[in-house]
């Protein structure tokens, strides 16, 4: 008897399910579609809102409204746009303009003519010229792209500028006139059909009623062009908003809009759609595309170069010297090994004393839990970046999930340094300490370093300011998400089986002998080669972030990440197995400082960004913003790498000196 055959309608509901399936995969197969994002499609004629964001600048780094300028306003007012964390703690203020487009449909239209400028409002005109501020427009979450050449080199822009000045008359210009580009496909949706036929089960159809097929315009590529035109205020304020005007065509000669007192500064715009091949899931590839792939690569070489040498140290350290001692150790019986005790140096000295507690050593169990946790969310997520779930498509995103990821990942954090406590203390008293502590350290600063920040912003009126209500949103998410599961993890983590140590530690601590040299400076520059691999990454990464550019090559970023946990893990097991063959049992904090030293060298790169790559950064709010946001970068990199470096150390001399046998 043969195996059952399943019904015909049956195997034809699995076929069409398969197909169904099939169809799904190629079509992603076809194209990536960034998650978090979704394509909008137009009929011919609709409206397109144009949005604003707030005016940034390079030199300042202080974030103003668009409307705390002489702007056009909507018809109805400006409306603020739903903003996620992420965008809020970035400074963004996304709201409605006046900009309005049909789809498909070429138009030069007036917006509104100013009434005349009052001495404050040519101030601030002139002040925002000055400091190079950009003007944010976004079309279907893309933003306005301007090209530039200089020296025969196509320069690309995101916004465009709030004016310039005069190179031979010192006058100041407003920006107001605007020639916008829509470049848009044509989508026609294939469309298919699930047809029935009776017991034969179902199936699936191409639909030929195209009448039924979905099909629109997308749009894929929006661009700018701004000038400066002189209107003549007395005719143009008795048009309305959105009347017709005559074309403008920006690079001709013309007279220009200066700006001064009681002058009336007409604005204009005008549209042109033009067809285009470029496909909706490539419509972000002309912002993302970075320069400097082979640079990316050297990094990588760079660093795989550091790891081989380091790796080279540490197989020498495990298979010939620690192997040899303690083979030739364990060949010896009990009164030979006591008399070559006595005849040792190096390491196996410090047999009685290689576990004796540390100085500050609640101190470090925090600094430990903190740098777990920061080092899971970096890698999480870097990670889903990688895999394309971060897109720059959801504004806000990334900074959104690393926040989220950084509560959640607070019961690890509490676990870690818990379970450490009580390996060093011998049992669980103090853990509620410990794990409030952890809770506490790291957001305690960083809410310390952002409320002083917060005040100068308030005191600049910048949108970059965090709102109060925004602060209390902060608060509440620590103490009812994170505090919660970082007490938690450390009620497990006082629940989970101890770390036995493999030695007794003897009452009298064994002297240190003294050295040439104090052991820190072999600390410190062991951070060198940590920085080693990550200092060019790095530049692009500041670069992103101060120079306002778009930074998404995160797969590099990924792999860096690896190599860098490998780098600081490799130097800290050599310095720390360099300092016990010395007779220096306190390795727990040199462990923890070998690799966590690279923060040092993170901190100075920062300056001298600050000193040479930020040159034209003006004033002290800006420098003092700068170096707040670099210090909360640094401390974070020290509590990571530093724990990457300390657990591994940690587990080295575990296992190290697991195969001594001592009565």
């Amino acid at each position: 008897m043969g195996p059952p055959v399943a019904p015909r309608s049956a195997q034809m509901s699995i076929i069409a399910t398969l197909f169904v399936v099939v169809l799904f995969f190629g079509s992603l197969c076809d194209a990536f579609y960034l998650p978090g994002s979704y394509m909008h499609t137009y009929p011919k004629g609709a409206d397109l809102t144009v949005k604003v964001n707030s005016l940034t600048s390079i030199e300042t780094e202080l974030p103003f409204s668009y409307y705390s300028m002489p702007y056009c306003r909507p018809p109805k007012g400006p409306k603020k746009s739903t903003e996620n964390l992420g965008e809020l703690l970035m400074g963004d203020e996304i709201e409605t303009s006046p900009y309005l487009f049909h789809m498909n449909k070429n138009e030069s239209l007036y917006l509104c003519t100013s009434k005349p400028l009052n001495e404050h409002e040519v101030k601030i005109l002139k002040q925002r010229i000055d400091d190079l501020y950009q003007v944010n427009v976004i079309l279907d979450n893309l933003p306005a792209m301007r090209y530039t050449k200089q020296n025969g080199i196509t320069i690309k822009w995101t916004g465009f500028p709030v004016g310039f000045v005069s190179d031979q008359e010192k006058n100041h210009y407003i920006i107001n006139h605007l020639n916008f580009k829509v470049l848009v496909h044509e989508y026609e949706d294939p469309g298919f059909t699930l047809i029935g036929a009776g017991d034969e089960g179902m199936g699936i159809a191409p639909e030929t009623d195209k009448s039924k097929k979905k099909s629109g315009f997308e749009v894929v590529g929006f661009e700018v062009v701004p000038c400066s035109v002189k209107r003549d205020p007395t005719v143009m304020s008795k048009h309305k908003m959105y009347d017709i005007v005559p074309s403008v065509q920006c690079d001709q000669e013309m007279q220009q809009q200066v700006i001064k007192e009681q002058e009336q500064i007409t604005f204009t715009y005008e549209v042109s759609f033009v067809k285009s091949d470029i496909r909706w899931p490539s419509r972000w590839d002309a912002y993302l595309k970075m320069d400097g792939a082979r640079v990316h690569w050297f990094s990588i070489l760079n660093s795989l170069m550091v790891i081989s040498f380091l790796a080279g140290i540490v197989f020498v350290i495990f298979l010939r010297t620690v192997r040899r001692d303690l083979t030739k150790y364990e060949e010896l019986d009990k009164e030979a090994q006591a008399q070559m005790t006595e005849e040792l140096s190096g390491w196996k000295l410090v047999v009685g004393d290689v576990f004796r507690a540390p100085t500050h050593p609640k101190l470090l169990c925090v600094m430990v839990g903190d740098g777990v946790q920061i080092t899971g969310m970096a890698a999480v997520t870097i990670l889903f970046a990688a895999l394309g779930f971060m897109s720059p498509a959801s504004r806000g995103m990334l900074l959104t999930g690393m926040i989220l990821l950084y509560l959640f990942l607070g019961i690890a954090a509490g676990y870690v340094a818990v379970k450490m406590w009580r390996t060093i203390q011998g049992d669980s008293a103090g853990w509620r300490s410990v794990a409030w502590s952890v809770a506490c350290f790291f957001p305690g600063i960083v809410f310390l370093i952002l409320t002083i920040l917060n005040f100068i912003l308030w005191g600049s009126h910048s949108t970059g300011a965090i709102p109060i209500s925004l602060y209390f949103i902060l608060l509440s998410l620590w103490f009812c998400i994170s505090v919660p599961l970082t007490l938690l993890g450390g009620f497990m983590g006082t629940r989970s089986e101890a770390i036995q140590y493999p030695v007794r530690t003897n009452q009298i601590p064994r002297e240190i002998p003294a050295r040439k040299y104090p052991s820190w400076l072999l600390v410190l520059g062991a951070g060198t080669l940590p920085f080693g691999t990550l200092f060019i990454e790095l530049f692009f990464i500041m670069s992103s972030i101060w120079l306002r550019r778009f930074y998404y090559v995160f797969g590099f970023l990924f792999v860096v990440l690896i190599l860098l946990v490998i780098v600081c893990a490799e130097v800290s097991v050599v310095l720390t197995y360099m300092h016990l063959c010395v007779e220096d049992w306190q390795w727990w904090w040199k462990s923890f400082f070998a690799s966590g030293s690279v923060a040092l060298y993170v901190f100075l790169y920062s300056i001298n960004y600050l000193i040479f790559d930020l040159r034209s950064l003006s004033g002290p709010v800006s420098a003092v913003l700068y170096l707040g946001y670099s210090l909360i970068m640094v401390l974070a990199i020290m509590l990571s790498t530093g724990t990457i470096g300390f657990l591994t150390s940690f587990y080295f001399v575990h296992y190290l000196f697991s195969s001594v046998k001592i009565d």
